[in-house]
């Protein structure tokens, strides 16, 4: 800090941290756990936070890799990125009890991309290769997909009828993120059809676009959120691109005040799957070097809501009535 005499300034981003898909599937978990008991049965981390899945994990969540790390009868729950058709199939085979916490939004592409299939055409998927969002979704698309994380790709691609392909992308990726890539595309493809802008995921272009206000008057730029995480490593790459020093933590415990020097102004964000309790836990480590005054920025208002899965709903009421009867 530039002057001990002065406060440091804290702007922090609205929107920022958890989104309705991210809400919905942490209370997926919790809810089956009260109506089950532990343990319930997670395959992958239900979202990318450690804190998340710690606390879910000391509630009774047993998180696994595959469906074949599951016991016989075990509750299973599908995380929020989403599985391929071949893991549902293994759980169905299995007749475990499922409950599938899949971010609608995702659930959304998938169906886009097979009713694409459906219509003859080649699908390509805008994403990151390995990330399980991505990896479910091109196990959701008869035949496979042709997938596309570089403009560089573009020019490899080989369809079956280049006036009869489709995109689709990955949910944790914004119009900003893929218009390059959707440009190389169309000129490639001139008939290419694919999403309307609107199917992006709402929560994604919010954080970015608040981060891109947030930077205006910021000298240094923190983000909470897991280093794995796709939409928390975009909102650090945006700060870096408009050369503010901009830094991915885990928590505050990632902090390192080194990074305070000569700064006045600290901008915090929060990635989708990052709560609330990291940001604050990261302003009293910063209050900790010295005075600070925190504002908030003004920003779009989040209230979508996801409704929860139908097996849930009815698992609930079918053990309310047991219990009124009994």
């Amino acid at each position: 800090m530039t002057d001990s005499a002065r406060p440091l300034r804290i702007l922090l981003a609205q929107p920022r941290g958890f989104c309705a898909g991210v809400e919905r599937a942490i209370e997926i978990v919790e809810r089956a756990i009260d109506l089950y008991g532990p343990p319930i049965y997670v395959r992958h981390e239900i979202v990318h936070n450690k804190r998340v899945v710690e606390t879910l994990r000391k509630k009774g969540a047993i998180f696994v890799e595959e469906i074949a790390d599951i016991p016989d009868g075990g509750v299973t729950i599908f995380s929020a990125h989403g599985i391929s058709e071949a893991v549902e199939h293994q759980a169905r085979i299995r007749q475990l009890p499922v409950i599938d916490a899949t971010c609608p939004l995702v659930s959304k592409v998938h169906r886009e991309g097979q009713n694409h299939v459906e219509r003859g055409r080649d699908v390509i998927l805008i994403g990151h290769k390995g990330h399980p969002e991505v990896e479910g979704t091109l196990g959701r698309i008869d035949g496979g997909a042709h997938l596309v994380t570089r403009i560089e790709d573009v020019a490899d691609l080989v369809v079956r009828d280049p006036d009869n392909v489709a995109y689709v992308t990955q949910t944790t990726l914004s119009v900003d993120d893929t218009r390059g890539i959707i440009e190389a595309l169309r000129l490639k493809f001139p008939k290419i059809v694919g999403p309307d802008v609107r199917d992006i995921c709402y929560a994604t272009q919010n954080r970015q676009q608040s981060v891109r206000e947030l930077t205006d008057g910021t000298d240094l730029l923190l983000v909470v959120g897991a280093q794995n995480s796709s939409n928390s490593n975009r909102l650090r790459e945006i700060g870096s691109e408009r050369n503010i020093p901009s830094y991915l933590i885990d928590d505050a415990n990632g902090f390192d005040p080194v990074w305070l020097e000569g700064v006045e102004v600290v901008g915090i964000t929060a990635g989708a799957s990052a709560p609330e309790e990291l940001v604050q836990e990261l302003i009293s480590k910063l209050s900790s070097y010295g005075e600070v005054v925190v504002e908030e920025l003004g920003g779009i208002e989040e209230n979508m809501q996801f409704k929860l899965p139908k097996e849930l709903l009815d698992a609930e009421k079918s053990s309310a009535l047991d219990t009124a009867g009994a």
